[in-house]
């Protein structure tokens, strides 16, 4: 008798009360068909879609500023998987690391349904080869070797005309990977540059983001990745209308914003809703994941992020 649930006993003990408990459990959200198992399943939350997910995407920094290894990812997703979409690499940290346990790493993250993304560091192999389409293939050849899914094209550090970039998006998926050009309004943005120096260096118009991140779509960019630095990272004050600008002019699920702070992340929760497409820390997972359910939150988005879930079902208007 004691060893059965408290639910179970008192529905065996008052039998109306099981018709109670069905209806609840059948009117409940749920994430996904594993989530069956969930024992706090029956409470209300927001929807989260299956993965793979097309919005409110997460992606997490892997190795960089802190070590992640094998078995802590694996611990990590075991635990948090269903929250977590992609591992990025980032600073060409692959690159350091023996072939045996750089694979190890990216077939963990594939054993949890999640992509995994090299970062930034094309901007390296093109300064250091002066663009060589030869060296730039070999790069592309080698990443898909290992097993990376996408292939994030930044351009931060460097100035190349947008017609170029645009060829390297195309480059990037004849080599089978899936081109997410970095965009943003920062020159010099990356390699965590002081606010002086940021500053001394100039931003550009949100209009440039915007007509190069669309050249970027229409030349086979799989997700358009925007660049904090200058908008919400080192700035003394946030550029919310850059934001604005951005969301307002190119496709949600096609934008993912670099948001490594909570207050960042929440802001834009806050102001896009639950399926906002993120980057963020792997320390982050647990917060941003609570905030997109709904569960938890702060004074100003504590039981305010909500979802409809008949959404999907619903006619568009053009």
């Amino acid at each position: 008798m004691f060893a059965q649930p408290l639910l179970r006993r008192t529905a065996l003990a008052f039998p109306h009360t099981r018709t109670a408990h069905r209806a609840l459990s059948a009117t409940a959200p749920r994430l996904a068909p594993s989530a069956q198992s969930y024992p706090f399943n029956f409470l209300p939350a927001n929807s989260l879609d299956p993965k793979p997910r097309s919005k409110g995407i997460t992606e997490i920094r892997g190795p960089y500023y802190a070590p992640v290894t094998k078995t802590y990812l694996d611990e990590l997703l075991s635990d948090w998987g269903e929250y977590v979409d992609g591992i990025k690499f980032a600073g060409g940290a692959f690159s350091l690391m023996p072939e045996d346990r750089l694979r190890g790493l990216i077939d963990t993250a594939h054993k949890h349904n999640c992509y995994v993304s090299t970062g930034g560091f094309v901007e390296r192999v093109l300064s250091a080869s002066s663009g060589n389409m030869d060296v730039v293939s070999k790069y592309l050849t080698a990443c898909k070797n290992v097993g990376f899914d996408v292939m994030e094209l930044s351009s931060g550090f460097l100035s190349i005309p947008t017609e170029d970039w645009a060829s390297l998006v195309e480059f990037t998926a004849k080599h089978g990977l899936k081109p997410k050009p970095e965009v943003g309004i920062q020159w010099g943005a990356g390699g965590d540059a002081p606010v002086k120096e940021l500053e001394s260096a100039g931003t550009r118009d949100p209009k440039w983001l915007i007509d190069r991140a669309n050249t970027f779509l229409q030349a086979g960019a799989h997700m358009i990745m925007i660049e904090s630095e200058g908008i919400t990272e080192n700035v003394k004050s946030w550029r919310t209308d850059v934001i604005s600008a951005i969301t307002s002019a190119l496709p949600r699920d096609k934008i993912m914003f670099e948001a490594a702070e909570p207050d960042v992340f929440a802001y834009h929760i806050q102001n896009q809703g639950a399926r906002a497409n993120l980057f963020i820390d792997h320390s982050q997972i647990v917060q941003l994941a609570c905030l997109r359910r709904g569960i938890w939150g702060t004074g100003g988005t504590f039981a305010r992020i909500v979802t409809f879930e008949g959404a999907q079902d619903l006619p568009r208007t053009k």
